[in-house]
């Protein structure tokens, strides 16, 4: 039986690699972003704007259970203490966050028993000078994910974390994030999106059965 994956932020960037390896390793994957998609396979777009949450439940009510769900979409602003933003940080928290909550909580419902969520965190997440609102936003979605894994454990439902570092997607150059230049990490190249994309295919997989609750850093060497 043909699995269906719901992912977030399929236009472009590590949504849409996790995506294009979930549609070459068989699933049915329904892809959620504002810009439109344009996968081949077994890919269905549908448009939303994660920037408004309160739209979400309403929008994807028409689709078929989901067996996973990955939240892959955001963007970043960055800036340091004297130059915050508020509308920044407000911006963030309701992509990375509160998207994230109402889709989950629109689809665990109906999502069978043995079913999984990824959500994309960031390796800044425990700190990092100028990013403090991203840090923030992207922090939270660790307790999301530890509470829900321990909340759906009954029903066999995996919960987990990826956290990239600075990774080869068009976010790099987004003007949003000048106050921060990118720098390579230790390993002397930027994250591939098909790294992280694999390694969410496995954790959405038959043998991520027995992992859950946890954050996988993949930075390159970034953190060393």
């Amino acid at each position: 039986m043909t699995k269906h994956a719901v992912v977030t932020g399929t236009s472009s960037g590590i949504g849409k690699a996790i995506a294009e390896r979930l549609l070459a390793d068989g699933w049915k994957v329904t892809g959620l972003s504002r810009t439109e998609s344009a996968l081949s396979g077994k890919f269905e777009w549908l448009q939303t704007d994660l920037s408004a949450p309160e739209s979400l439940a309403g929008a994807v009510s028409g689709l078929e259970p989901a067996d996973a769900l990955v939240h892959a979409a955001g963007f970043q602003r960055t800036a340091h203490l004297g130059d915050l933003d508020p509308a920044a940080l407000e911006g963030m928290f309701t992509v990375h966050v509160a998207a994230a909550s109402v889709l989950a909580n629109a689809f665990v419902p109906s999502m069978p028993d043995g079913g999984r969520i990824v959500l994309l965190g960031s390796r800044t997440s425990t700190g990092m000078p100028g990013k403090s609102h991203y840090a923030a936003t992207k922090a939270a979605l660790m307790g999301l994910g530890r509470t829900w894994a321990q909340e759906l454990a009954p029903r066999g439902i995996t919960v987990n974390v990826l956290s990239p570092g600075p990774t080869d997607t068009p976010m790099l150059n987004d003007p949003g994030r000048a106050a921060t230049p990118v720098k390579v990490p230790a390993l002397g190249s930027l994250v591939d999106p098909e790294d992280v994309a694999a390694l969410a295919a496995f954790l959405l997989g038959p043998h991520g059965k027995s992992i859950t609750g946890q954050n996988y850093v993949i930075c390159g060497g970034a953190s060393l």
